[in-house]
């Protein structure tokens, strides 16, 4: 169990090496409260600094799970898996709301509650959603109530679902009129978008974030640039896809253009590992994405990343992308353990 807060000494630790957006050598680092401070390089003055294996970066994200898909335990499995955070994207939205927090500083969850759709349109018809996960909107009423629904459960995001090969989609109209509900209440609109158009679409809409970095289609530079001015954002699951090439090239384009790309893996979407996934990072290397590019997508949109309750540790610096795979998350008041953990690491 992680201490609490208020149970977690100060104390200053003398760390092999810390990333910060790039890697900073032999650091100090300070605990305050939930919070870890990075003091700068290894100073001989500083005689307190309990010595601490290894190397820590900030807490890692999976931007895209669906936690109703996995084992009621999953949170534990996540934090032994490299994960300090996870967004889930579509499931039903008073059980998310719910999830019982066995330890306050446990794996972060938030979440973007229903999959907002046509009616009869996707995830309706799939075995795999539970019932609730979605939320039919066939009017500018249906769209203001759903939107309203979500928040008052906890959403942090609203996800709408524009998937043409797997049912109907809204009508551009309709479209606008969900899109300006959620601006309305403050919330960034995350979109699964699938079919021949249904990309172009969202960014036209203006959507914040692509639930996957679309894989229908190649898209024309245009799009790819106008979506990049737009400050929109793609969660990568690329893993998924058998095919996976126009994904890629999309993904390329994107990042030459200046799009910032978040590490997601649709986890609860087939086998997967219950953490960072190793398939996942593979495809970003392929994608293009060098060691730095990958940790900044993991990090998420953070500047040099989050600090507070569950940080990243790894044995060592990693010697490619796929050594990623090996790290686990630690609180902040749990570091002292390290040591321990880096005698029964194998090959340490």
């Amino acid at each position: 169990m992680t201490p609490k807060v208020m149970d977690a000494p100060p104390a200053v630790f003398a760390v092999d090496d810390v990333w910060r957006g790039t890697w900073m050598g032999p650091s100090l680092v300070r605990r305050g409260g939930s919070t870890l401070h990075y003091v700068g390089p290894v100073d001989s003055s500083v005689p307190a600094a309990e010595p601490l294996p290894g190397v820590l970066l900030p807490g890692w994200c999976d931007h895209h799970v669906h936690l109703q898909l996995l084992p009621n335990d999953a949170r534990t499995s996540l934090a032994q898996g490299g994960l300090s955070r996870v967004i889930d994207l579509g499931g039903e939205p008073r059980e998310l709301s719910e999830l019982p927090v066995v330890d306050a500083f446990g794996v972060e969850v938030v979440h973007a509650g229903a999959f907002l759709t046509a009616p009869g349109g996707y995830p309706s018809d799939r075995a795999w959603a539970p019932t609730g996960s979605w939320r039919e909107i066939a009017s500018a009423d249906d769209a203001e109530s759903a939107v309203f629904e979500q928040v008052a459960l906890g959403a942090s995001r609203i996800k709408i679902a524009l998937n043409a090969e797997a049912g109907p989609v809204w009508s551009d109209a309709l479209l606008a009129e969900v899109v300006a509900d959620i601006r309305a209440v403050g919330l960034p609109v995350v979109a699964h978008v699938e079919g021949a158009g249904q990309a172009a679409r969202a960014i036209a809409a203006g959507v914040d974030v692509l639930a996957h970095a679309p894989f229908s289609e190649v898209l024309p530079h245009e799009l790819i640039t106008q979506a990049v001015a737009q400050g929109q954002r793609w969660v990568s699951t690329l893993a998924i896809h058998a095919d996976r090439a126009a994904a890629l090239e999309n993904v390329r384009a994107f990042r030459a253009a200046g799009g910032e790309v978040l590490y997601g893996s649709d986890l609860g979407n087939g086998e997967q590992p219950l953490g960072v996934n190793q398939a996942e990072l593979a495809a970003l290397a392929e994608a293009g994405l060098d060691e730095t590019a990958v940790l900044r997508a993991l990090v998420g949109g953070f500047g040099r990343g989050r600090w507070k309750k569950r940080v990243t540790w790894m044995l060592e610096r990693p010697a490619s992308v796929l050594d990623l795979a090996s790290a686990v998350s630690v609180g902040v008041g749990d570091l002292e353990s390290l040591s321990e953990r880096s005698r029964r690491t194998p090959g340490s």
